[in-house]
């Protein structure tokens, strides 16, 4: 009986449809209340358009043995795009954290900081009073060999160094020598020109004569002297110098060397400079 009843009661869906339609909301006039609401619905021409796209070869790419359906290229572009821009942040991620990268980066830093602090120890620290009163003799006397060179502090400590390293104080005298001449602007004496180790040299001295050149290629050819020794100079016409005259102290800046016959003189080039020290004296 109670299989009966539960078949007895099942219903058509035409019969469904009748009962919610009895029972639709009316209003106060008792008109049925309508739903207004657009329910929006693609086109059967849209929904085709869209298979279409979908499917179509040149709507997907294949990459490999995959392939990317239901997107167009431009979409697959940008798909690749940040799949590569995710890689690269990962990859950096990795990077960064590296094993051990830490402990070299500090490593590195206190190895910096520890030539830092030698080189601020100053080895004149290290001589005795007898040592340290020779070098300052010596420097005092480099310095004032050796024009526009280094101050006679820093003279004293290139001297101080050599000497600590086991250096005796003439030998670390003579190197210091050496290497200032080597620093540019420096006043080189005229008879220590040829033994300098440098292919250019400043030195100052007295225009003491001139003669006609001999070619139109050369502005002019002369001597000058210092206290050490006498030696020939040639300023060439492309060099465009100022012209210089017999009596004048001149400073020729960055001269170059040049041998003839195993004499050795100076030559003026447009990278040198001729500079007249005593020319504006007269303005103090």
């Amino acid at each position: 009986m109670a299989t009966r009843n539960v078949f007895g009661n099942e219903v058509s869906v035409d019969e469904q449809r009748v009962e919610q339609a009895d029972e639709a909301a009316v209003d106060e006039d008792g008109f049925e209340v309508v739903d207004e609401t657009p329910e929006f619905r693609a086109s059967v021409q849209q929904e085709i358009q869209a298979k279409v796209d979908a499917n179509h070869p040149d709507g997907m790419v294949v990459a490999g043995e995959e392939r990317i359906y239901g997107v167009t290229l431009e979409q697959e572009e940008c798909i690749r795009a940040r799949e590569e821009e995710l890689a690269h942040i990962s990859a950096q991620a990795t990077f960064g954290s590296q094993e051990g990268r830490a402990e070299r980066t500090r490593a590195v830093a206190e190895e910096t900081c520890g030539r830092q602090e030698e080189q601020r120890v100053d080895p004149r620290e290290n001589l005795t009073s007898a040592e340290l009163g020779a070098v300052n003799r010596q420097a005092s006397r480099v310095h004032q060999r050796v024009r526009g060179g280094e101050s006679r502090a820093v003279v004293a400590r290139r001297i101080a160094e050599r000497v600590v390293s086991g250096e005796d104080v003439g030998s670390a005298v003579l190197k210091t020598v050496e290497d200032e001449k080597r620093i540019s602007g420096v006043i080189v004496p005229i008879a220590e020109v040829p033994d300098v180790p440098v292919g250019e040299v400043t030195v100052e001295g007295e225009i003491i004569e001139l003669w006609k050149p001999s070619t139109p290629n050369i502005q002019q050819v002369g001597l000058i002297a210092d206290e050490s020794a006498v030696t020939k100079f040639t300023v060439w016409e492309r060099s465009n110098q100022p012209v210089v005259a017999e009596g004048e102290v001149v400073r020729f800046c960055n001269v170059k060397k040049s041998w003839h016959r195993g004499r050795c003189s100076l030559v003026a080039t447009g990278w040198s400079r001729v500079v007249f020290p005593e020319r504006g004296r007269w303005w103090a």
